[in-house]
C-alpha cells in the first residue's frame, strides 16, 4: 500500500499542473479582466467605484485618475477611451499584464513552487492569508454537513433495505424525494423566517459563525455558542443531501442481501444483526465510502456558497465567487490550487479507507 500511496502522491503534481494550465488560459481569454476592472473604477462605471484604488501587486502604489484631456487612446480595453496610454500601461504593469501570457503563466508556476501565491489585486492581502482566514468557516460547514448526511443516510438506507417494498420504505422514499426537490438556499430562507427572528421565533442567530464577544467566553460556552450559530446553516445544507446517499446505501445493501453468502450465513443460524453488520456491511459500504471525498469536496466548495451569503458567513466559497466576479486572478488561481490539492488528497484518503473497510483490497496488486 505504501508504494501505491507514493505513486498517487507523485501524480498529484502533474494533475495539478494540468488543472492550472487549463483554467489559466480559459480565464485569461474571458473578458473583463483586472485591467478592465480598474478602468471601470477610474471611469466611475464599476459598482462602488472610487477615484483612486490601491493596487497590491505594485506594493501599494496608488493609481489616481489624471486630469489630462481625453486623447486619441487606441487601447483595446473596453471603456478605456479618454484615458491616456501611459496610465493604461501603468495599470498593466501593476497587474503584470505587460508580459506575454506564457511568461505570466511560467512566473506563476515558479511562485507556486516556492509556495508564494501572491497578493490579491483588490483586497491588499496575501492570498494565503485570505484562504487561511476564510477556510475555518467553510471547513466547519462542510465537515458537519457531511457527517450529518452520512449519520442519517446510512442507518436509514439500511433500514429501507431490510424493509424493502414495505410502507416504511415507500413513505421514506416519498419524503426523501420531496426534500431533495427543495433548494438549499430556499430552505435556508425558510429557516431564517421561522427560527432566526424573521417572522416567528428568534431561537438562533441570523449571522456569523460565533458571537462578537466569543473570545471572552469560557470553553464550554464557546462550544455551545459555535453550535448555536452553525445549526441553521448546516441544516439548510443537509436538507437535500439525504436522498442520494440513502438510496445508494439501500440499493447496495439490497444487492448484497440477495447473494449466496448471506443465505448461507442465515442457514447457519446467525442472527439478523450479525448477518447485516458482520457480513453484508463490509461489502455493501464500499461504494458508499467511495463517495465520501467527492461528497465532502462538493459540500465544502460549492454547496456552501449561497448558504454563506444568506447567513453572512465569510467563507472560502464566497471568497472564490467574489474573486471570480472581480477578476481577482491571484485569489482565483490560489483558491483553485487549494481546491484541487484538497480534492486529490481526499481521493487518496478514500482509497486508504477502502483498504481499512475491506483488507482484501490490494491496490498494489493491480496490473
Amino acid at each position: 500500500m505504501t508504494a501505491y500511496i507514493l505513486r498517487r502522491l507523485l501524480l498529484v503534481v502533474p494533475t495539478l499542473f494540468g488543472i492550472m494550465v487549463l483554467n489559466f488560459f480559459i480565464v485569461q481569454a474571458a473578458p473583463g479582466g483586472p485591467v478592465e476592472q480598474m478602468i471601470a473604477r477610474l471611469e466611475g462605471t464599476a459598482v462602488g467605484a472610487t477615484e483612486r484604488f490601491s493596487g497590491s501587486a505594485s506594493g501599494g502604489e496608488m493609481i489616481q485618475r489624471p486630469q489630462s484631456e481625453s486623447g486619441g487612446n487606441q487601447s483595446s480595453y473596453r471603456g478605456a477611451r479618454g484615458l491616456p496610454t501611459e496610465l493604461i500601461q501603468r495599470i498593466e504593469k501593476m497587474y503584470g499584464f505587460d508580459k506575454p501570457i506564457g511568461e505570466r503563466f511560467v512566473l506563476m508556476l515558479k511562485d507556486y513552487a516556492a509556495f508564494d501565491f501572491g497578493d490579491s489585486f483588490f483586497r491588499n492581502q496575501k492570498v494565503v492569508d485570505l484562504v487561511i482566514e476564510k477556510m475555518p468557516v467553510s471547513l466547519s460547514l462542510g465537515l458537519w454537513t457531511t457527517l450529518l448526511i452520512y449519520f442519517v443516510s446510512i442507518p436509514l438506507g439500511i433500514a429501507k433495505a431490510v424493509r424493502d417494498g414495505s410502507g416504511f420504505d415507500l413513505g421514506t422514499s416519498t419524503l426523501l424525494v420531496v426534500l431533495n426537490a427543495i433548494p438549499g438556499f430556499l430552505f435556508a430562507v425558510l429557516l431564517m423566517l421561522l427560527f432566526a427572528g424573521g417572522s416567528y421565533f428568534k431561537w438562533f442567530p441570523l449571522r456569523g459563525l460565533v458571537s462578537d464577544d466569543w473570545h471572552s467566553f469560557g470553553a464550554a460556552h464557546k462550544v455551545l455558542d459555535y453550535f448555536w450559530h452553525v445549526t441553521l446553516p448546516v441544516v439548510a445544507m443537509t436538507i437535500g443531501g439525504f436522498a442520494g446517499l440513502t438510496f445508494l446505501t439501500k440499493n447496495s445493501f439490497v444487492e448484497e442481501i440477495g447473494k449466496q453468502y448471506v443465505l448461507t450465513a442465515r442457514a447457519k443460524g446467525l442472527s439478523e444483526p450479525r448477518v447485516l453488520y458482520g457480513h453484508v456491511f463490509r461489502n455493501a459500504m464500499l461504494i458508499v465510502i467511495a463517495g465520501i471525498p467527492s461528497a465532502f469536496i462538493s459540500v465544502l466548495f460549492t454547496g456552501s456558497m449561497l448558504i454563506e451569503v444568506i447567513f453572512s458567513l465569510d467563507g472560502i466559497g464566497l471568497l472564490g465567487f467574489e474573486s471570480a466576479l472581480n477578476r481577482d486572478y491571484p485569489v482565483m488561481f490560489g483558491t483553485l490550487y487549494f481546491f484541487g490539492l484538497i480534492g486529490l488528497v481526499m481521493g487518496i484518503v478514500g482509497d486508504i479507507t477502502y483498504t481499512i473497510v475491506d483488507p482484501r483490497i490490494d491496490f498494489e496488486a493491480r496490473g
